[in-house]
């Protein structure tokens, strides 16, 4: 395991970042709380659904780690994605209309809260099933790679983010992956946002060396870091020279993202596995609040009337996403075979069609 973080604070990578950049930092937090405030309240209302997974207490993961990387960086996640969608820069609304299942939504209504694509600002979705992202994380890194190193299309060294949650360490697509990335020196950073629990189980309880994580890294000969992530200035200490080592270096990595979720797995957790005094225990290390504070009393670079006009500014944001959503329209019933395979090509599928009452008379043309 490595340990990055800077000897004082006058020697943090933080600390020469103008006050501009983590006013930003901030107000990105705050938006992906405010968002996932109105998300869980539209669900509740019946106005969302599917599944929700909200991504309040997280902020700090998606936002400082995605201010270490490039715009044109590719970045793919897993279902609990609002937040990575908002910090990498999608449009509130257009995030909002997509949790609304409407046509204006970034997957024109049809992935819902799960799979949120962003095509112009390189996120390449939210994913439903649990580590189906990190096999293509690698890919995406293969691709950056392949481009640069082979078609020699762009002379820019990329560098890929995958995200997933703990609970998708036991998965064996993740370790196909894990062995593949280690073994073509794919540049991809597999971050595990360590929230303690998949869906209500403990990692302890499911997971083999949960007190060090890393030794699944050592395994596959890929760099290992531990890094606490409740605080973006420490993330971003941390976690940007990781990603500028292997981004020279075309290498792979593997954090250990330690976080916490406030809320259940889903909006249909009733969070019986877990104490009231464990969810305050982390609250009161709020990243959004050290923020703040920090901004307020180390740097002097917002006042309290600044930051209460910030979190004005984000609710209407916000309240005008939710609005838009509900204006927007669904998407039309042609999309229902769009997006999709329905005519069969030459040599992809055997399926067989037949007319209607007669079971055994092939469709002319038919192919099986």
């Amino acid at each position: 395991m490595t340990s990055l973080a800077a000897s004082n604070a006058s020697g943090r990578l933080s600390a020469k970042l103008p006050d501009e950049t983590l006013v930003k930092w901030l107000r990105d937090m705050l938006l992906i709380r405010e968002f996932e405030v109105r998300t869980m309240q539209a669900y509740s209302n019946a106005l969302i659904g599917g599944f929700c997974h909200v991504y309040t207490g997280q902020e700090p993961v998606a936002v400082g780690t995605i201010a270490c990387v490039e715009d044109d960086d590719p970045v793919i996640t897993a279902y609990r994605d609002h937040g990575h969608a908002l910090a990498r820069g999608m449009d509130p609304r257009y995030a909002m209309a997509e949790m609304f299942g409407k046509a204006a939504g970034c997957a024109k209504g049809k992935g819902g809260s799960m799979h949120m694509f962003d095509r112009p600002n390189h996120l390449y979705g939210g994913h439903g099933i649990v580590g189906a992202q990190t096999p293509l994380g690698a890919g995406l890194a293969f691709a950056v790679k392949y481009e640069r190193e082979v078609l020699q299309t762009t002379d820019q060294k990329r560098v890929c983010l995958c995200y997933l949650g703990d609970g998708a360490l036991n998965q064996g697509a993740f370790h196909e992956a894990m062995n593949l990335a280690g073994l073509l020196d794919l540049p991809v950073i597999y971050i595990v946002e360590n929230n303690r629990y998949s869906m209500g189980t403990s990692i302890e309880r499911g997971t083999t060396m949960a007190d060090d994580l890393t030794k699944k890294a050592d395994a596959y000969g890929i760099e290992g870091v531990e890094i606490d992530g409740l605080d973006v200035l420490n993330i971003y200490d941390e976690f940007k020279p990781l990603v500028d080592r292997c981004r020279e270096n075309s290498r792979p990595a593997f954090v250990d993202l330690q976080t916490y979720r406030y809320h259940g797995h889903s909006m249909s957790d009733p969070q019986k596995y877990r104490s009231k005094d464990e969810v305050s225990e982390f609250q009161e290390k709020d990243g959004i609040d050290r923020l703040a504070k920090h901004l307020m009393e180390e740097r002097d670079a917002i006042t309290e009337d600044d930051y209460k006009q910030m979190n004005k500014e984000v609710r209407q944001i916000v309240r005008d996403a939710v609005k838009f959503a509900e204006e927007t329209p669904a998407p039309d019933l042609s999309e229902l075979t769009s997006d999709v395979y329905v005519n069969i090509e030459p040599n992809l599928s055997p399926t067989t069609y037949y007319t209607e009452g007669a079971p055994n008379q092939l469709l002319e043309g038919d192919r099986s």
